[in-house]
């Protein structure tokens, strides 16, 4: 049984959240419903809970300044609003999902079968919040990426990416480990995600950080080739934008 607490400035958004969870996901328990950041606050000291439906969007504070609590409180989760595009792009790389109002009931209970895996890795949870908090503190840049492996997630460091290949319906990251982990999530989700002064998509099926590359040429077409060895082909139609980012990253460095 996951606790639960629905945050929402909104009495409809807070009483229709409140009935598909009680007609559609039998494990939640809601155990109080907030119409404020601080109303929210006050039930996370009064109670246990592992899971919250934040709004963001509210008069006064605003749901991501509750982040910090939760941390504390060791509480995933769940935001109930879409928010500006680099909010968005912290909350996914995170692994915090959201839902989009109105909210549908499929995706409501994909998102709570998610957070029951989740609450059981509360290390990786911990750290999720802490990067979420500090991106959204700092917005320079996505510094760390949280990525599901099999009964849980692995945090990762962009730094160590050296490129994600796309395998059917899945997303292989090559590390600079020589790890390679598959994730169930195609490969444009990480290019929405991914710091595009970073990383380019150079193909259909590959996206590359450009700090590992160590070449590219046009001996058999336009070619990268990786630090560690590997040869990547650029397709024609990506080769303007490939250019594009890596003069602009090579100038950058340069600078640096």
């Amino acid at each position: 049984m996951l606790n639960a607490i629905i945050v929402d400035d909104e009495e409809f958004a807070r009483s229709s959240l409140y009935f598909l969870l009680q007609e559609n996901c039998e494990e939640v328990h809601v155990a109080g419903i907030a119409k404020s950041v601080n109303e929210a606050r006050a039930l996370l000291n009064q109670h246990p809970i592992d899971l919250i439906f934040l709004d963001i969007a509210m008069p006064g504070e605003n749901g991501f300044e509750l982040i910090p609590q939760a941390e504390i409180a060791n509480a995933t989760v769940i935001f109930t609003t879409a928010y500006d595009q680099y909010a968005l792009k912290a909350i996914k790389a995170n692994a915090l999902d959201y839902l989009l109002k109105p909210i549908d009931i499929d995706e409501l209970t994909a998102a709570v079968e998610k957070a029951a895996k989740y609450v059981k890795n509360e290390h990786n949870r911990n750290e999720s919040l802490k990067n979420l908090a500090n991106d959204l503190t700092n917005k320079s840049s996505i510094k760390k990426i949280t990525i599901p492996n099999g009964q849980g997630y692995r945090l990762v460091d962009i730094d160590d990416i050296i490129h994600i290949e796309a395998d059917s319906n899945y997303s292989v990251f090559n590390l600079v480990t020589s790890e390679k982990i598959a994730v169930s999530k195609v490969l444009k989700d990480y290019e929405e995600i991914l710091p595009e002064n970073r990383f380019v998509r150079i193909h259909k099926s590959t996206i590359v950080n450009l700090a590992y590359i160590k070449e590219y040429n046009s001996k058999n077409g336009l070619q990268v080739i990786l630090k560690n060895g590997e040869s990547i082909t650029v397709s024609r139609r990506r080769a303007s934008d490939f250019f594009e980012k890596i003069k602009a990253f090579t100038n950058l460095q340069n600078e640096g």
